[in-house]
């Protein structure tokens, strides 16, 4: 099962929309998650219109039609992996043991808020992932999203994609 992370796109305030390249990768993928800070509801519109499925959250950023819309929280299984997906995790310090006590019986959590990419593996086994975002790099020298499987319980083919800068 092929699975695209993206967070914090921030269309339209930070891009027009998504770039070519992960629109594609949204059309090949069976599964679209989405950590949060949209912005727009058209962009959620377009997401669910062009995904197999969307799994998305709403982030600090949203407005009330997008948390009407989204979660807080989102909770799937994903060819038997159980994963969560949530906006904010708080510091950086000490996020593994946090998250592991937060999100107990669950394999892989998906967050964004911070646009740094992150992928580590708590003490239980929580694999922690951020893939950063497409539209907004912040203080990061690249825009990117992640790309993983989802196979028999365990994710496999982990890619962060860095998109090259805007008009190239």
């Amino acid at each position: 099962m092929r699975l695209v992370l993206m967070a914090d796109t921030h269309v339209p305030k930070r891009a027009r929309d998504l770039p070519a390249r992960l629109w594609e990768e949204v059309a090949a993928a069976d599964v679209v998650i989405h950590a949060g800070d949209w912005v727009s509801v058209a962009l959620l519109d377009d997401l669910e219109a062009r995904s197999r499925r969307l799994v998305g959250v709403h982030g600090n950023n949203d407005g009330p039609e997008l948390r009407a819309r989204l979660p807080e929280i989102a909770r799937v299984e994903l060819a038997g992996l159980r994963v969560a997906v949530v906006h904010e995790t708080g510091a950086a310090a000490g996020r593994e043991k946090r998250c592991a006590a937060r999100f107990p019986d669950t394999d892989v959590l998906v967050f964004g808020h911070s646009h740094i990419p992150w992928d580590t593996t708590a003490e239980t086994g929580l694999r922690l992932l951020n893939p950063g975002s497409p539209t907004d790099r912040r203080r990061q020298p690249f825009h990117t999203y992640m790309t993983a499987e989802a196979r028999d319980g365990a994710l496999t083919e982990l890619v962060l994609h860095r998109l090259p800068p805007r008009g190239e």
